[in-house]
């Protein structure tokens, strides 16, 4: 059975002067469970998870399981280049009550083919919840290739893989190597096409912003409306755009500054403040949208 269907948020991390800002991770929370997100994606690159300490991780899975209630999904982002530390965060999530674990592939160390299903399976040995893989080479320099997935995807626990390599053509390879594997996209130009291959849904960065036109795309697809799908696709073109001018998530925590969701868009190093340019463009985007 699925961990979720349709529009999984990669959910902001809120700071004030250097801390967690919880009050308006709350807020955050009960934002998208209004507004129909499917999940809630915790410690992602989205949040900042390179920047925030083991504690805080935890904490921050503690609160989204008690602000939630039960009434959607939480999945913790436990990866690292660390297979040790990786099993240590991914228990210590699992007692908190998350749903899943989202683990994306080592970095910078990185390891061969085989490394990455000995890295999966060592981790999917020790917890007792779901695993979602994260492929996304553009930041880790290592990328699943569709056989060495189909390998991962032969434990119990590993049952989806967040795919931003933003290659089609693999994509496609690994839906037929893996006809039960649930595929979520990982860039937010990509959805409608990963859900016309049997994908389950996406793991979405705008969705911080726009959170029901990201449901309703996915929603209207599995309800036979692929006219509609197709239109909100490429109508939060510009917004997608936008979400990714500078690194994420520099401008997606200024669209929500913006929008006033959060009381302001602070980052932690080595990510700074977007430039002019960006901001302005930022504004314009979503004054064009409607959503300021």
């Amino acid at each position: 059975m699925s961990i979720f269907l349709g529009s999984g948020v990669a959910l902001i991390t809120p700071f004030k002067a250097g801390q967690i800002d919880f009050e308006a991770f709350g807020r955050l929370i009960d934002f998208h469970i209004a507004n129909k997100t499917d999940a809630l994606i915790v410690c992602g690159t989205t949040g900042e998870s390179a920047t925030l300490s083991f504690d805080e991780k935890l904490s921050l899975f503690r609160f989204a399981v008690e602000q939630a209630r039960g009434r959607i999904p939480v999945i913790a982002g436990t990866g690292g280049n660390n297979t040790a530390e990786v099993i240590r965060l991914s228990k210590a999530a699992q007692e908190t009550g998350v749903d899943g674990l989202l683990i994306v592939t080592p970095y910078y160390n990185k390891t061969t083919q085989k490394g990455l299903v000995a890295h999966f399976n060592a981790v999917a040995d020790a917890v007792n919840i779901p695993i979602i893989t994260y492929n996304v080479p553009s930041r880790t320099g290592l990328n699943i290739l569709p056989q060495t997935m189909k390998e991962i995807a032969k434990h119990k626990n590993i049952v989806g893989i967040k795919e931003a390599s933003a290659n089609i053509e693999q994509i496609t390879i690994l839906a037929s190597l893996c006809p039960d594997l649930d595929i979520y996209a990982g860039n937010d130009d990509h959805v409608l096409p990963i859900l016309a291959l049997g994908g389950k849904g996406v793991i979405s960065t705008v969705a911080n912003i726009i959170p029901r036109d990201m449901h309703d795309l996915c929603e209207a697809y599995f309800n036979g409306d692929i006219i509609k799908s197709r239109e909100i696709q490429f109508k939060m073109l510009p917004v997608c755009k936008a979400a990714f001018t500078e690194v994420n998530p520099i401008p997606i925590k200024h669209m929500l500054m913006q929008a006033g969701l959060i009381p302001n868009d602070e980052l932690r190093l080595p990510l700074v403040p977007p430039s002019e340019d960006t901001k302005a463009l930022i504004k314009t985007t979503l004054k064009e949208y409607g959503v300021i």
